[in-house]
């Protein structure tokens, strides 16, 4: 008799423990809302023969609205891709976040600083600039309607994109699961003056707290109802 109260309390507490981690993958989406380009991620559960619940870790990489912007350093991935990013020290990451900018030497940049594709200048006597929808990157003088093309924005795909690692200022690296950047070299999926959203759902997060929060309440009230029979058959022995 004891031994089965003390396994009902080690399931409900592992049980309450696995609750609590995909509650904060559900807070961690509901806090990235507005995060450009932040793709959602979900913690599947699952209950073992054991009565154990277990989770895994999936990444929904389904395209979030876009956004016109009036911005034309903002661009848009409007299908599958990533665009590849670098540090100043060399590192390599791939983002769907499209908020650009121009750096302080001239060159189109990230947010906070990384640099797109292989280095792309725009020259500071131009009066516009134009991307367009193959990743193509023009600037125009006055004078000179023609435009000259200042580089290539790339666009890569992964085999397995759900293999991707998150990292810091929502960036993504290559994984063994994720495979190796395969570069896409015609397209028309890049628009300019255009962001794109997170593809966060406030209504199912919502939900999925108030669930989360429900079942967790419910586990704890199961422990100490245990906990308290796991006690009266203690005093029952002595």
């Amino acid at each position: 008799m004891m031994h089965n109260l003390q396994g009902i309390i080690s399931k409900c507490t592992y049980n309450a423990l696995t609750q609590w981690e995909r509650l904060g993958y559900v807070a961690n989406n509901f806090s990235n809302l507005n995060t450009k380009g932040y793709k959602s991620e979900r913690f599947e559960q699952y209950l073992t023969e054991d009565g154990y619940l277990k989770g895994a870790i999936r990444t929904d990489f389904r395209q979030g609205s876009l956004q016109v912007t009036s911005n034309p350093y903002d661009i848009a991935i409007d299908g599958q891709g990533f665009i590849p990013v670098f540090s100043k020290t060399g590192e390599v990451a791939y983002t769907r976040d499209g908020a650009m900018k121009q750096g302080k030497d001239g060159y189109l940049v990230t947010t906070d600083g990384w640099i797109v594709g292989n280095g792309i200048k725009i020259p500071s006597n131009a009066y516009r600039f134009e991307i367009k929808p193959n990743g193509e990157v023009f600037a125009y003088e006055k004078g000179n309607p023609k435009g000259k093309k200042l580089g290539t924005i790339p666009l890569v795909v992964f085999d397995n994109p759900e293999g991707l690692d998150l990292k810091d200022m929502n960036k993504l690296v290559p994984t063994d699961e994720s495979g190796e950047p395969r570069l896409v070299k015609k397209h028309e999926r890049i628009v300019q003056n255009q962001i794109e959203n997170s593809n966060v759902s406030l209504f199912g997060s919502v939900t999925d707290m108030l669930r989360l929060n429900a079942s967790m309440l419910a586990s704890t009230k199961m422990m100490k109802v245990i906990d308290e029979m796991y006690n009266k058959s203690i005093n029952i022995r002595e």
